[in-house]
């Protein structure tokens, strides 16, 4: 079973309609204060996505606790602020972007070749909601930067040996070039159906 984190978020159910294309799996939807890490381990989740939501990951209810818990042992796609978790997580800082961009699309760059991004064009038009972006200056050696905009703004971040992937923008958002969504997603799946056929019991 695939746990969506809800953190929230008006998206979180068109996150889990794109999800729902790509997979016959259960996808299981819970808000970020509606589970806690002992409840979630009992579940064994194949996958955790956390969502996109408002404010800044550290008052996302318990999905940081959750993502610590979790980092390296099952494989995590983070969207918006999922994303800035994970980079958070790592070390990373978040900081105001240079400008807000609401319901905005812009032309995302790729950066080397990333598992969550095969087979899709080096640049596409892809949605952005967000006030906050993880700052270039602070994020660790254990991740790759994947995707930027044209601009340099980091849009995507990976460690691929965690199972770990982030977006910045929003794949599942209809301003999103939607082959591209549902290849990113189809891609995570891909990486969740390997981690699974070669993982031990938690």
């Amino acid at each position: 079973m695939h746990y969506l984190i809800d953190n929230y978020d008006s998206f979180t159910y068109n996150l889990y309609q794109l999800i729902g294309t790509q997979t016959s799996d259960t996808i299981q939807v819970v808000k970020n204060d509606a589970i806690n890490v002992e409840n979630l381990m009992k579940e064994k989740p194949e996958s955790i996505i956390l969502s996109p939501g408002p404010g800044r990951p550290e008052d996302a209810g318990n999905m940081p606790a959750i993502l610590k818990a979790f980092l390296g042992k099952v494989p995590i796609f983070g969207v918006c602020l999922g994303h800035q978790a994970i980079a958070q997580a790592y070390g990373a800082q978040i900081v105001h972007a240079p400008r807000l961009m609401h319901g905005k699309p812009s032309k995302m760059e790729l950066v080397g070749n990333d598992p969550l991004f095969k087979n899709c064009p080096r640049q596409f038009e892809a949605a952005r909601y967000h006030s906050l972006i993880v700052d270039p200056q602070t994020v660790p050696a254990s991740l790759n930067i994947t995707a930027r905009t044209d601009d340099g703004e980091i849009m995507a971040i990976s460690n691929p040996a965690d199972m770990v992937y982030s977006v910045q923008f929003h794949p599942e958002s209809i301003m999103t070039d939607p082959e591209v969504g549902k290849l990113i997603v189809k891609n995570f799946l891909t990486v969740v159906k390997t981690a699974n056929s070669a993982a031990t019991p938690m």
